[in-house]
This record gives C-alpha cells, sequence and structure tokens, in this order.
C-alpha cells in the first residue's frame, strides 16, 4: 500500500460577502478535489487541541499522528531540525522573523505593519540575519539564517517560561501591547529594540526602500521551545516515509519524524511556488518508499494577506498542479490511499488562524465511495455520511490501519 498525505496549509476559510456568501475554497475551481470527495471517505477532523495555539505547528504534528498534548514543545525547535542545528538539553530555540514595523513621527509608537518584511528574499535575508549576529550574537545566544523572513536565534541556557505573540496576528496593531512578558523578556525586547538601530540604516532595507518594497527593520521573536522527543514515524506504522515542504517548520516534523526530505528547485511557500515539482518529486519518492507528505503553504499566506483573491487562485494552483497531478502519477501503483486536507483555516477576513474543525477526504483505490452532490469545502461539516474525529492525531491511524481506537 502506498500513502500520500497533501495538506492545502490555511485552505479552510468562513463565508465572505464579497464571494456572495461562500467561502475562497467554495468559490475555487477545484475539479480534482471534488472528485476526490465524491469517491472517499469524507469527514470532518479536530486538529488543534482546545487550548492550544492553532499553529501549524500543532496540527501538522497532529496529521502525523503525534499527539500534541504529549510530543509539543514550540514551534521553532522544529525549524531548528529543519535548517540542520542541533539543539541542545538547555537550548532554548525562537523563532525570529523579519518585520516592517511603522513608526509615528516621535518613533513612540509603533504598530505591526508587515509580518514578512515585504516577503523579504532569501539573499537579502541572509545578509541582514548575519549583521544582526555580530553585532547581538554572543556566546549564550546566536542567529541562524533560514528562508525569506523566516529565521531562527538559539539561547544557550536561556529562558522559555515567557509569552511571545505570533506577527501575524497583530497586523496594524500597536506592538506594545504584544512584546514579549515573563521570564526573560529584558533580553528579548532589548535584542528586538538594538535591531531597530541596526536594520532601519541598513543598506538592504535602504535599497528595498528605493525599489518601493517595505524594509525588514526589525526582528521579532516567537515560537519557542526545547527539541521534542519523537519516536520516528516508522516505529509507530511501519512505514518509511518522504516530505515535501517549502516551510522550515513542517520539515523539521519531517526530520524529527525520520522522512527524507525531499528538495524540490523553486518551492518557495508563496503564489510562485513550484506546485507541480512539489507532487512530481513526491510520486517519485514512492517509487522507495510508502508514504510521502506534501505540504504546501500558499493558501495560508494569502489568508494572511486578507486577500481572497490571492487565496482563490492558491486553491485552484493546488487543486490543477498538486492534487491533479497525484491523482495521475498514482494510477500505475496496484493500491493506494490519498489523505486531503487543510491542516486548519486561515480566514482571509481576521488573517490569522482558528482552531476549528477542517473537512478532509481519505480516497482509496480499491474502495471507491459515491457520496452525491459532494465537494471538497467546508460543506462536508453539514453533511450526515461522514466521520468526525475530535482527536486529530488519531486521523494517521485511520488512515494507515482504516480503523479508530
Amino acid at each position: 500500500m502506498k500513502y500520500i498525505v497533501i495538506i492545502g496549509d490555511g485552505m479552510a476559510d468562513r463565508p465572505l460577502k464579497d464571494l456572495g456568501g461562500k467561502t475562497p475554497l467554495q468559490t475555487a475551481f477545484t475539479p480534482n478535489m471534488d472528485k476526490l470527495a465524491c469517491e472517499g471517505t469524507i469527514g470532518m477532523v479536530r486538529t488543534v487541541p482546545e487550548g492550544f495555539y492553532p499553529g501549524s505547528d500543532v496540527a501538522n504534528l497532529s496529521i502525523l499522528g503525534y499527539n500534541p498534548k504529549e510530543y509539543y514543545t514550540g514551534r521553532a525547535p522544529l525549524e531548528a531540525a529543519s535548517i540542520g542545528i542541533d539543539l541542545g538539553d538547555n537550548d532554548i530555540a525562537y523563532r525570529c522573523n523579519l518585520v516592517t514595523l511603522k513608526y509615528n513621527k516621535n518613533k513612540t509608537q509603533a504598530v505591526m505593519e508587515d509580518y514578512s518584511g515585504d516577503y523579504i528574499t532569501t539573499e537579502e535575508a541572509g545578509v541582514l540575519i548575519d549583521d544582526i549576529n555580530k553585532e547581538l550574537g554572543s556566546s549564550e545566544i546566536k542567529f541562524y539564517k533560514g528562508v525569506s523572513y523566516r529565521h531562527l536565534m538559539v539561547w544557550s541556557g536561556g529562558e522559555s517560561e515567557v509569552e511571545c505573540t505570533p506577527p501575524h496576528d497583530i497586523l496594524g496593531k500597536d506592538i506594545s501591547d504584544y512584546l514579549p512578558v515573563g521570564s526573560g523578556e529584558n533580553v528579548l525586547r532589548d535584542m528586538m529594540l538594538d535591531s531597530v538601530d541596526i536594520l532601519e540604516s541598513h543598506h538592504i532595507n535602504r535599497e528595498r526602500i528605493n525599489r518601493g518594497k517595505n524594509p525588514a527593520n526589525s526582528i521579532w521573536f516567537w515560537g519557542q521551545g526545547k527539541k521534542p522527543d519523537l519516536p520516528k514515524f516508522k516505529e509507530k506504522y511501519s512505514v518509511d516515509g518522504a516530505m515535501v515542504s517549502a516551510v522550515d517548520l513542517t520539515k523539521g516534523l519531517g526530520v524529527y519524524a525520520g522522512f527524507e526530505i525531499l528538495n524540490v528547485p523553486g518551492v518557495t511557500g508563496w503564489l510562485d511556488t513550484n506546485y507541480a515539482g512539489k507532487a512530481e518529486a513526491s510520486l517519485k519518492a514512492l517509487e522507495k518508499v510508502d508514504f510521502v507528505y506534501i505540504h504546501v503553504e500558499a493558501p495560508d499566506e494569502a489568508g494572511h494577506s486578507g486577500n481572497y483573491k490571492d487565496k482563490i487562485k492558491a486553491i485552484e494552483d493546488f487543486d490543477a498542479l498538486v492534487v491533479g497531478t497525484v491523482m495521475r502519477g498514482m494510477r500505475p501503483f496496484e493500491e493506494y490511499r490519498i489523505l486531503l486536507m487543510p491542516d486548519h483555516p486561515t480566514p482571509t477576513d481576521i488573517r490569522t488562524h482558528t482552531g476549528e474543525p477542517v473537512p478532509f477526504v481519505i480516497f482509496d483505490n480499491k474502495n471507491r465511495r459515491k457520496n452525491e452532490g459532494a465537494a471538497f469545502d467546508e460543506s462536508i461539516s453539514g453533511r450526515k455520511d461522514i466521520v468526525v474525529i475530535e482527536e486529530g492525531y488519531k486521523l494517521m491511524d485511520y488512515l494507515i490501519k482504516g480503523v479508530l481506537d
């Protein structure tokens, strides 16, 4: 049996007035996803347990079969694994965004204008993070380059009992209400403030402003934690796996799970990502492993931007170039199952994640169903012929073993 999981990050949404009361997923042209919904087992699953922040880290951990209540330690340690950082037992990893802050005239107040520094390029960001590390790094604190605006800070012997806020949750808001609070807050706040002096005058940002781009004029810490102790996926399910993603978070989960990480040229996490390349690489990987996890970030990023047109485009490209390619490419395999789902909703009207259940479909080529009138979207929740899974980590058991404990 071959298994392939296809995640459209943040694809689920809420009805929008501008779309006549439909969601972007309901509005988008998605013939491939709809075909799977008509012929597969459909249902709703809660990927984020009550009491957890509805992040992609928690949601994807659940989808992979790991109970967040038992295994979740934070987002940044997962990203650290993705870029080859071997965390020590006393190390605390922090996610470090390059963001755009908009100050008032007297520089006494700032709002979070852009959580991504206007999607700064990896090359530009690398120069900025290198200079941040030279100025703010020490024997205990080191900064590491990631992709685009996503980077890391590792604090050896540092503090993790501090409340930090994801920058994409506070767009347009005064940052003074969302600075780190708790043990170690002064160290974190001082570095964030000092980074502004370094970045605002940096030649990279002056050049970006000249090109009409937002400057990446501050760092922002969040998502901290220690390294998790995950059992390997093969130990749990007796299946070798691989993963393809543009996002360090999910790739880090793959590293801890023991997956082969597939490197595909042109994957960006945005609308210009190499959708087809992800699907093609996954199909090739299935010639030597039995399980592949495809993660596509673009719908989530469009949701954070608040642009439903971009989200519809991301969903349609996902359907045509990822789902469609996978459906055609799986045909030569004798037995296979496809799990298709979002990890969580990212409603465009609020531009951040929410934790309500999301639709899923499991298509089994040896057990085709007939779900009349089904479409792959949020309307699945209103059907009577569905499977409801309240504990998201049990979905993987259902996919591989065909049963729910």
